[in-house]
């Protein structure tokens, strides 16, 4: 398993969270990858998709 440094991306909420409080998840673009956090700790875990998997993941949530 390779550890990514994600210290330097752009991090950004759903626009459906409507900015306020601390209570949904962030993503960041990376190379062919997607990174999910939870924005309560910023500084924990984060799980990286691809971006085949990362498609498929959205897909199934619009309804």
């Amino acid at each position: 398993m390779r550890v990514q440094d994600l210290s330097a991306v752009e991090w950004r909420k759903s626009s459906y969270s409507g900015g306020v409080g601390d209570n949904c998840v962030e993503t960041a673009d990376l190379v062919d990858m997607q990174a999910v956090r939870d924005s309560k700790s910023p500084d924990g875990p984060a799980v990286i998709f691809s971006a085949d998997a990362w498609t498929r993941f959205i897909a199934t949530l619009k309804p």
